[in-house]
């Protein structure tokens, strides 16, 4: 993935949803981002979201995070966010978001990880 152009997939693996964000997520960007969440969400499994390759994030791209995360805690469904970049981090430590959201290190720990 180009780390300049925004971009969202999603792929089904075995026990969970990845969607893969690229780029930065601002006002402009983050209803995609936000669809792309929720549409995980509907397979009813864990869902991840890799922030590996994101360089910005403001608070609405924060807001379609933290929909995706309260969708997922009233289904009883698992919700990660993996590899997150340092600018995306310091976004979440700013709002003490870390210590919210489950943040993992490889999209494998998602279904590991207690």
């Amino acid at each position: 993935m180009n780390a300049n152009a925004n971009d969202v997939a999603s792929e089904i693996r075995d026990g969970y949803v990845l969607v893969r964000l690229s780029g930065e997520v601002d006002l402009s960007w983050s209803q995609a981002v936000r669809l792309a969440v929720l549409d995980a969400l509907d397979h009813d499994t864990a869902v991840g979201v890799d922030l590996s390759e994101v360089s910005y994030i403001d608070s609405s791209g924060i807001a379609a995070l933290v929909e995706g995360f309260q969708r997922a805690r009233t289904r009883g469904s698992r919700f990660a966010l993996v590899a997150v970049s340092d600018a995306v981090r310091a976004v979440l430590e700013l709002a003490r978001l870390d210590r919210v959201f489950l943040l993992v290190a490889t999209p494998e720990a998602i279904v590991t990880v207690a």
